[in-house]
This record gives C-alpha cells, structure tokens and sequence, in this order.
C-alpha cells in the first residue's frame, strides 16, 4: 500500500508519514508543490493526505484527479473554509492535528 502527502511544511510532512509508518504497513511519498502531487497522483497510490495550500496555489487539481481515479484521500488543512462545495463530503482533518487524528483517519480505510 502507498500513501501520497502533499504538504508544502516539511516538518509537517515528515510528522504525517511518521503517523503513517506508525498506523499502518503503507510506504510514503511526498509531494511539496503541486506539480510534484499532480506526478504522483498519476502514480500506483492508494490513499493521499492533502493539505489544501500549497506555496501560494491549492491542491485541489490533485484532489480531483485523485477523485476521477477513485482513489479516496482526506484534507490536512488550516484553512477549512477554503473547500469547495464538491469536496464538502471528504474528511478534513484541520492543524493543529494531533496524531491521533490522522491515526483514526487511516484506521477507517479498507486497506
């Protein structure tokens, strides 16, 4: 199993596949900007994390590709209010996160 992160806050990212490593048997990638997760939205992943700033743009492009592809993910965000009404129904895990938070996320998913 392989979970993409798109996070542009390295310790943040870093802390999410620690959480990941901890949770479950899934490898990691790691996308900082939007084109890196655009690339490896493309790829061989089976859940993502996503925050939904990234260096001035949104991963929102990613979201939808990873939604045309089926391919479930939930947002990492601090800025909740910024979804829009298509992603209403995705879980949103809002930062501050604690580990628990994204431990209970990974726990519900069909692995």
């Amino acid at each position: 199993m392989r979970v993409l992160i798109v996070e542009d806050e390295p310790l943040i990212a870093m802390d999410l596949e620690d959480i990941v490593s901890e949770s479950t048997d899934a490898d990691c990638v790691w996308a900082r900007t939007l084109n890196e997760g655009m690339s490896f939205s493309q790829a061989d992943v089976d859940f993502a994390l996503l925050d939904l700033d990234l260096y001035g743009t949104t991963s929102l492009p990613v979201a939808d590709r990873l939604a045309d592809r089926r391919i479930p993910f939930c947002f990492v965000t601090g800025n909740r209010h910024g979804l829009p009404a298509r992603f209403r129904n995705v879980r949103c895990v809002g930062k501050p996160f604690r580990r628990t938070d994204i431990a209970q996320v990974l726990s519900g998913l069909r692995w």
